[in-house]
């Protein structure tokens, strides 16, 4: 499996986006790439960032990335909010969101090693989609490690209103479909649209 292994600050300065996106709230980066001089983008760079933005946050391939917007396109609705929120869908998102992780990075690592599981039945594949009304719970087994047991005293997150978390800390339910205003960083997904539609 591919792994993306770009330096997390160095990465987030280039696409202009906070390390708070990638869950590293307290990594800071006081460097100015290019000495404070600002060269204005082409419209290519500019549709280009938009994309490599999208693809670094949720830790996406570009094969994997290429199949969700063909999937967006031939959806109902704005092919770029589609392509969000299906993005938004994935399993290790979700884990993220719900706090169970503290990253993406680590969200993807616990579900590939089966630490989780979808209304009871244990899934190890960091791109599921999840759909309305899904349970998603730390499996039993893993509930006694180290890792886990700290979730019932973690302060809590502020979850994303299509979220509910469990009354035991240990998992979430899914109460409704992410939308394009759940999107909590700033991108404009028309120019992603607009360099595949080339």
């Amino acid at each position: 499996m591919a792994k993306n292994m770009q330096p997390i600050a160095k990465r987030c300065r280039t696409l202009g986006i906070s390390p708070a996106v990638m869950g590293y709230s307290k990594k800071t980066s006081v460097k100015d790439p290019g000495n404070g001089a600002k060269r204005k983008k082409s419209e290519y760079a500019m549709q280009l960032t938009e994309k490599q933005k999208v693809k670094f946050i949720y830790g996406i391939m570009e094969k994997q990335f290429r199949m969700y917007y063909d999937k967006a396109a031939k959806a109902e609705g704005k092919t770029g909010e589609v392509l969000l929120t299906t993005i938004e869908r994935r399993l290790d998102n979700v884990v993220f969101r719900l706090g169970l992780a503290n990253t993406r990075r680590e969200a993807r690592q616990l579900v590939s090693h089966s630490h989780f599981t979808v209304n009871g039945k244990k899934v190890n594949i960091p791109s599921y989609l999840i759909k309305l009304g899904d349970v998603i719970e730390v499996s039993e087994k893993s509930r006694s490690t180290t890792r886990f047991k700290s979730l019932t005293d973690a302060p809590a997150v502020i979850l994303p209103k299509w979220l509910e978390k469990t009354p035991d800390a240990f998992g979430g339910k899914v109460i409704a479909m992410p939308t394009r205003e759940d999107i909590d960083f700033p991108v404009e997904e028309h120019l992603i649209v607009e360099l595949y539609s080339k």
